[in-house]
């Protein structure tokens, strides 16, 4: 059997990792498609290098752009790769501009698409990664979903019958990394002069924190004003809309620095005492690391975190402030995300249903 992976921004690399080691280990012919949507190298080859990845089969080099333009310039350039390799299946990851550009190039081709973290909804129309979240999934023969939450959105949709709970890869690799870097010395800490516990880890990236000069502001003057230093790590985008905007990144409590390697950064969030961040992916690992998370949204696609006590959903500085000095959850044994061994079902599932 061939697997075409298509990946293009951060989190979808890492969800590739444990698919890659689980189709090797079944022998499955796997081709890796990097349409080059993030294209900074801390965002893109260190995660190849560090997850054992390897480089990918084919790499596009779309790079930035209107999502209109960028996504197009993917449909064009995927139509030849998979008229190329005519895999079994084309696998899409998440709900970046890569996900519905390969999920449309593909199932217009009459080839098999598989949508891994199928069924998550934030509800919130204005978000790019919605409509790309819901239309993959419309277009989809085979929506793999992470969690049971996942299941229940899809069958409301009429999508049943294509589902199946398989957990959530992140959850994979997470657990991996966390045994390999508990016993170790965070990098970050010793380049910074920081302690355990001493200090807060941020990311912020969404365009409706970053776009707009006035939220962007807002945002980095509630970080500056906590009661512990913050630690910001900035995607080159947020640097220059920063910069433009002329908000400071490095002031009070806060203070920038680029983008970790996966392993460094969730050194850097166990040894922090709590999270403030956009990210979704983020959101979930700190649950699964044990530390309290703020999330700078008005929802989550990953309520159970909420539900759980370890994550709250902040806008106005007040809140964050609040939220990040709020007393620690009560620990939990619930684990809505799986046993670590999703990439395996994955596979397996991929196996049993090709056509």
């Amino acid at each position: 059997m061939k697997i075409v992976s298509v990946v293009g921004a951060r989190p979808q690399f890492v969800k590739l990792a444990p698919i890659h080691k689980a189709a090797k280990a079944a022998g499955v012919d796997h081709v890796i498609v990097h349409t080059g949507q993030h294209y900074d190298p801390m965002l893109s080859d260190v995660f190849f290098e560090d997850l054992g990845i390897g480089a990918p089969d084919v790499h596009l080099g779309v790079g930035s752009g209107s999502h209109g333009v960028q996504t197009g310039a993917m449909l064009s350039a995927l139509d030849a790769v998979f008229d190329e390799h005519r895999p079994d299946w084309v696998l899409v990851y998440g709900d970046t501009n890569s996900t519905v550009a390969a999920a449309l190039s593909a199932v217009k081709m009459h080839i098999p698409v598989a949508h891994l973290e199928a069924g998550l909804r934030s509800f919130n129309r204005r978000m790019p990664e919605e409509h790309n979240r819901v239309m993959t999934d419309h277009a989809a023969d085979l929506l793999l979903a992470p969690t049971q939450v996942a299941v229940d959105h899809l069958a409301h949709e009429g999508l049943a019958d294509r589902t199946v709970l398989v957990g959530d890869v992140m959850t994979d690799v997470l657990l991996e990394v966390r045994a390999e870097v508990s016993s170790q010395p965070s990098p970050l800490l010793e380049e910074l002069g920081l302690t355990p516990g001493g200090f807060y880890l941020a990311t912020i990236h969404r365009a409706e924190n970053t776009d707009d000069p006035q939220r962007l502001a807002e945002v980095a003057s509630a970080l500056a004003g906590l009661d512990k230093p913050v630690v910001l790590l900035a995607h080159p985008r947020v640097v220059a809309k920063a910069a433009a905007h002329g908000v400071a990144l490095d002031e009070g409590s806060l203070m920038s620095h680029g983008p970790l390697a996966y392993a460094d950064l969730i050194a850097a969030a166990l040894a922090s005492a709590g999270i403030v961040t956009d990210s979704g992916g983020l959101q979930k690992e700190a649950f699964l690391l044990g530390i309290p998370c703020t999330t700078v949204r008005q929802e989550t696609e990953w309520v159970e975190t909420v539900d759980l006590g370890w994550n709250v959903l902040a806008n106005t500085a007040q809140e964050i402030a609040a939220g990040v000095t709020r007393a620690r959850p009560a620990d939990t044994d619930e684990t809505p995300y799986g046993d670590g061994h999703a990439a395996e079902r994955v596979v397996e599932v991929l196996l049993s249903r090709r056509a």
